[in-house]
């Protein structure tokens, strides 16, 4: 059997999506379980909610969207109950290589090690940066794509091509044990790129007035500072490099990621 946390998340829901397509058992891990349904209570936050039990592969999807020491232990208590219940293969749903510089990547990297370290069969799987997320970072002002991202490509892939990887993986885990896939696009979309798929002028505002932005935006602490980390990471061509692996492991053509990008400017 196969559970899969944060299913009620876009990733999370997109592997079960992708579970259900290929006919594979599987088990919805949720804050937010359907009435009558099988999915599993799962929070993070709650240990006693953590019952793995009867559970063969975990795809642990990471728990993000906090600062490093509530991320990192939140990822502790389901690896521990990983190896508590006898799960035999964790698969992690990671950051890919060329994001180390990102604000958010410690947590990612700390996880990585504890996996590695844990006793349990492994798979992790470094997903790049999603298409529609970067669509949402450069969201026009005034008609206007003023986002700091400078020249610099982003080697963006989308959720369901993630998540269908993340199946694959899944369904036979033995055939993925100990390997560490960089699930990078092909190709590294720029802001320009893109302002020219929209129709849209592109003027590249400073990182700084950007801060400034996004600090009255009414985000929370720690959020301002992880967005200016992608804006920086992309704008000085961090992100740029593609790879080969979440196509081969499709065994398909990657979806084309400009216009999910654009559909996703908001």
């Amino acid at each position: 059997m196969i559970l899969v946390t944060g299913a009620s998340g876009q990733l999370g829901s997109a592997i079960v999506e992708s579970l259900k397509a290929a006919s594979l058992p599987h088990i919805s891990g949720t804050r937010s379980p359907v009435v009558g349904s099988s999915d599993r209570y799962v929070d993070f936050d709650d240990p006693d909610t953590l019952d793995l039990t009867g559970i063969e592969t975990l795809v642990l999807v990471s728990a993000g969207y906090a600062e490093d020491d509530i991320v990192i232990a939140r990822h502790e208590r389901v690896v521990a109950a990983a190896q508590r219940d006898g799960v035999q293969h964790l698969i992690y749903t990671s950051l890919a290589t060329a994001g180390d510089h990102l604000g958010f990547a410690l947590a990612h990297r700390w996880t990585e090690r504890r996996i590695q370290e844990s006793g349990l069969q492994w798979t992790i799987l470094r997903n790049g940066i999603y298409a529609d997320l970067l669509g949402s970072l450069m969201a026009p002002d005034d008609g206007v794509i003023t986002s700091p991202l400078g020249k610099g490509g982003v080697a963006v892939v989308t959720r369901e091509d993630l998540a269908e990887a993340a199946a694959v993986v899944a369904s036979k885990p033995e055939n993925h044990a100990g390997k560490i896939y960089d699930l990078v696009g092909s190709h590294a979309i720029t802001a320009e790129e893109v302002a020219r798929y929209a129709g849209l002028p592109y003027n590249p505002e400073s990182l700084n007035v950007r801060r400034m932005t996004l600090n009255a935006s009414g985000m929370l602490p720690f959020q301002p500072s992880m967005l200016l980390s992608l804006y920086s990471s992309a704008a000085h061509r961090f992100l740029e490099g593609t790879g080969s692996d979440l196509q081969q492991l499709l065994g398909r053509p990657l979806t084309d990621t400009v216009p999910v990008v654009v559909a996703a400017l908001r």
